[in-house]
């Protein structure tokens, strides 16, 4: 029950890290020192889906369950729900190399939103007052 709860917990970890990855640059739009914690995390799932790696998170995943007595996916609620979306079934390099693409893309768009605010916030306050 324990291995099982713990396999869990590590696939909603894994799920917040990609929904962090991909859209945390809106973040930094509020919170500009998050991007020391983004751009690593972006880089990071970038790395593995242009590399073609598995994530360390998925072998531990998986020892986790081997430990429970679980062969599949099968149960409650992460594992219907959250488990497809982490390791679709038809993911193929070629995908995987488009969505680190999509990440990159997106990313790039958000913090160049993020440099335009900081310049502007920069111009704003060294502008002298008439």
């Amino acid at each position: 029950m324990r291995y099982r709860f713990l396999a869990d917990l590590l696939v909603a970890l894994h799920f917040a890290f990609i929904v962090f990855a991909i859209g945390g640059g809106l973040l930094v739009l509020a919170r500009r020192w998050l991007a020391l914690l983004h751009l690593p995390a972006a880089a990071w799932a970038m790395w593995t889906e242009f590399s073609g790696t598995i994530c360390p998170l998925t072998p531990w995943e998986q020892a986790l369950r081997h430990k429970a007595g679980q062969a599949g996916y099968r149960g409650g609620f992460v594992e219907h729900y959250l488990i497809p979306v982490v390791y679709p079934a038809a993911l193929t390099p070629a995908l995987q190399v488009a969505l680190g693409m999509a990440v990159l893309a997106l990313n790039a768009v958000i913090y160049a939103l993020v440099w335009q605010q900081w310049r502007r916030r920069r111009r704003l306050a060294t502008t002298p007052l008439p």
